[in-house]
């Protein structure tokens, strides 16, 4: 069984990707535009066809999802999860957590911590709420 996150952001999913593969290194797996559903009946659900209804995308070996959503459905801040970046070393950390803050909000600054050598929280830009680690030698 795996869980794959799916993260709604309200009509600004094509920015926060791009936003991801730019920061990230994310890989675009799937992207496919209300338009674009073999469902004629999907092309009026959202009021802008071009937006994004289904993408996957590759974070290290993680998959996430993304959606522009049903506009009722869709929040502009996600709230309750954080996700958890597990960086190599304290040099990937510094890196990953600065273009993770780049319009975002700091939470918790980078910092050394009992657990690790590097830990901090960030929102970014687009609400998501990330947590930056260096991955513990013990794992």
């Amino acid at each position: 069984m795996q869980i794959i996150s799916i993260l709604a952001f309200a009509g600004h999913s094509e920015a926060a990707i791009q936003f991801y593969v730019e920061a990230l290194g994310a890989e675009v797996i799937t992207l496919m535009r209300w338009k674009d559903s073999p469902d004629p009946a999907m092309h009026t659900v959202s009021s802008d066809p071009d937006k994004i209804m289904h993408a996957s995308f590759l974070i290290g070996d993680t998959i996430l999802m993304a959606t522009d959503g049903i506009q009722t459905l869709a929040q502009p801040d996600i709230k309750g999860v954080t996700l958890n970046l597990e960086a190599k070393d304290d040099a990937e950390a510094r890196q990953l957590f600065t273009a993770l803050s780049e319009g975002g909000q700091v939470q918790m600054p980078l910092a050394k911590t009992f657990w690790t050598s590097l830990s901090g929280m960030v929102t970014d830009r687009f609400g998501v709420s990330w947590m930056v680690n260096v991955a513990s030698s013990e794992e």
